[in-house]
């Protein structure tokens, strides 16, 4: 019944290339289905103001599409001269979850930044972007540990996101685009390795949802989580 032939609880292939780029301290291509993220992360030794002399570390993230990673080009932002609002709020979104996973005392007073291009969309781009973001995250701290500027590892669990809904009145795992667009119900599930929540976005978008349905979709969203977080493991080992 899914348009992918998929079963409902079935996620998209996922494969994460890693070191992709020359210049960056950690990076990977992360293809889930057709929805493919360039993450790239930035060590810097320096920290935002507001935490200055604290001896804590940040991670933070940027977000963008590519002109033509959806069906119809859209205009760069930058041509436009600032972000529109959903590009604001999802790279709000990969610093947070990604945040969630490090231990910033450890990590010490510097700052890496995770950059995350969508290249091409099929639903799920900032579930990608959260997946991919943690993967380069961790091959930028690696080179940290590996050069003794870090002695103890800062990232503390992994981190991967999902998105999980009611299409055709079923719930579902991993929405492509033809699934997001007219599901009843849409939700974006972000976890640990472990299976600790760290963000749900829920909304019902045409239909609305039921506790038992809500319970429905987290156990498909830890089951895709536990999937994405060896997937993770894999590439980085």
């Amino acid at each position: 019944m899914r348009p992918s032939g998929r079963d409902l609880s079935e996620m998209r292939a996922v494969s994460i290339e890693t070191g992709v780029t020359k210049h960056a301290e950690g990076s990977c291509l992360i293809k889930m289905g057709d929805t493919h993220v360039l993450c790239t992360a930035t060590i810097e030794d320096r920290v935002p103001p507001f935490i200055k002399g604290s001896g804590l570390g940040w991670v933070t993230a940027e977000y963008g599409m590519l002109p033509r990673a959806t069906n119809t080009r859209m205009r760069r932002e930058a041509a436009a001269g600032k972000q529109g609002g959903r590009t604001v709020e999802i790279q709000r979104l990969i610093g947070r979850a990604l945040r969630a996973g490090v231990d910033r005392v450890a990590l010490g007073e510097r700052q890496i930044t995770v950059d995350c291009d969508v290249i091409q969309a099929d639903g799920g781009t900032r579930c990608a972007s959260i997946t991919g973001g943690w993967v380069a995250l961790r091959l930028a701290v690696n080179k940290l540990m590996k050069t003794g500027d870090v002695i103890s590892d800062p990232l503390v669990d992994p981190v991967a996101a999902v998105s999980c809904g009611i299409y055709a009145g079923q719930p579902v795992l991993d929405l492509d685009y033809p699934e997001d667009s007219e599901a009843g119900v849409d939700g974006n599930f972000i976890m640990t390795g472990s299976g600790k929540l760290i963000e749900v976005q829920m909304c019902a978008e045409g239909s609305v949802f039921s506790r038992a349905q809500m319970d429905q979709l987290m156990d498909l969203a830890e089951k895709g989580v536990s999937e994405l977080a060896a997937a993770q493991r894999a590439a980085t080992a």
